[in-house]
């Protein structure tokens, strides 16, 4: 690690701008400028690698298989994939089981692209009200302690409103993942740096061609701030930070800053165009909320839900749960469109700020029949209608922190549809 001059502190700021302009100056313009994202377009199948069905022995007990290999595949019966659409795709929450997200499934939302860093090349810069500002390469990161945290990362615009019965998991709530992330506790490096007793806000940039920045409250530095370089075992992958990542568990993902290039502090927060002109719910009366950092407890039946059809008997739903503010304490289910409840099992483990699985076993008797999920979180939160977060915010807030209880329907011949419910 090295010291940081006032000298090299100003060239990296003129070179910062200059980048700046020059994409300012390319023409291009920022992407999603609708209030919700495009509606997603199926994206052309994947040819399959290695062997297929038709080359799959009839009894492989009588077919020598091959030897090992230096890389693992799926099986050529199992292909889940993204669904991608605009500047985002989605976690297939439909395909998967348990609550860890396969690394190469994890929705992805981008500002700027995919940033490719050369980890050689890698440096985190820390200045500002710090006592000695510092900069890491990568490997000098990895000396530190390092710790591992199971928890969810989660795009605050992760809902869809008004959208077709004809609606998978992923095109209403697919902007979530839960990944085990390694990395150094932001606070160890406080200590290194020696962060003043002043400095309130940081700034968490990223080193991609947005040079995409938010605004901190240091307290979550202190808290539990992790600057991860691995997910689930391994280096985490180009589209979600490689190499370096921030991650806030529980706060909203915009906030989590891939490909993590600078951390500065100081007294006041700095009021980046992304907490300003995005990123901020503007209500029915003129006024804006900023800084909804904390994301709310919420639930979603993964099974079954549509294309699915099912028969008439013994169906076991399941679903995710998870709150930004600590543990789910219950997950329930309802079949009279929310006039009474019935708690869920909730399979272990119950982390903190992180997906929980939960499971009811329900008998269909073939009538038409709406199944609506809810979530209530260890502070008491109850996962709200659409209407009361209409009665609260009204029709014109925007699309982030949106977390209203939906469900499905279930046809008389069983197939399963969205429960839409227009925001109106």
């Amino acid at each position: 690690m090295k010291k940081v001059t006032r000298r090299g502190l100003l060239a990296g700021a003129a070179a910062a701008v200059a980048g700046g302009a020059a994409w300012l100056w390319s023409g291009l313009r920022f992407p999603w400028t609708s209030e919700d994202p495009p509606p997603p377009t199926s994206a052309a199948p994947v040819p399959a690698t290695g062997p297929t069905a038709r080359t799959v022995p009839e009894d492989p007990t009588k077919v020598l298989g091959p030897p090992p290999s230096e890389l693992g595949s799926r099986s050529p019966f199992e292909a889940p994939r993204r669904e991608t659409w605009g500047i985002s795709s989605g976690t297939p929450l439909k395909d998967l089981q348990g609550t860890i997200t396969p690394s190469d499934l994890h929705f992805e939302r981008h500002h700027g692209g995919v940033a490719m860093v050369d980890p050689d090349r890698y440096a985190l810069q820390i200045h500002g009200m710090v006592d000695r500002p510092m900069i890491f390469s990568l490997d000098e990161l990895k000396r530190f302690p390092s710790v591992s945290r199971i928890c969810f990362v989660e795009c605050s615009g992760n809902f869809r409103r008004n959208i077709p019965e004809e609606s998978p998991v992923h095109h209403f709530t697919g902007l979530t993942a839960q990944s085990e992330w390694t990395g150094v506790r932001l606070s160890t490096l406080l200590r290194e740096v020696g962060v003043q007793p002043d400095a309130r806000w940081f700034l968490a940039e990223g080193g991609d061609s947005s040079l995409f920045a938010r605004s901190i409250p240091i307290e979550k530095a202190r808290d539990d701030a992790i600057v991860a370089w691995a997910q689930n075992g391994e280096a985490i992958r180009p589209e979600n930070g490689y190499p370096v990542r921030l991650i806030l568990p529980g706060w909203e993902g915009s906030t989590n800053i891939k490909w993590l290039r600078r951390l500065k502090f100081a007294d006041e927060p700095f009021m980046t165009r992304w907490e300003t002109a995005r990123y901020t719910v503007v209500f029915d009366d003129g006024l804006a909320r900023k800084f909804m950092f904390v994301l709310d407890a919420r639930s979603v039946i993964t099974s079954p839900s549509y294309p699915d059809r099912v028969q008439p008997g013994w169906i076991e739903l399941q679903g995710l749960a998870w709150s930004g503010r600590g543990r789910i304490t219950r997950a329930e289910v309802s079949f009279d469109e929310g006039a009474s409840w019935n708690e869920a099992d909730l399979q272990d483990p119950v982390l903190p700020k992180a997906h929980t699985r939960f499971r009811y076993l329900w008998r269909w008797d073939g009538s038409e029949t709406t199944v609506l999920s809810r979530a209530t979180d260890e502070t008491g939160y109850v996962q709200p209608t659409i209407r009361q977060l209409i009665d609260a915010r009204g029709v014109g807030s925007g699309p982030y922190h949106m977390n209203p209880i939906t469900g499905w329907r279930i046809r008389p011949g069983g197939q399963v549809v969205f429960r839409t419910e227009a925001w109106a």
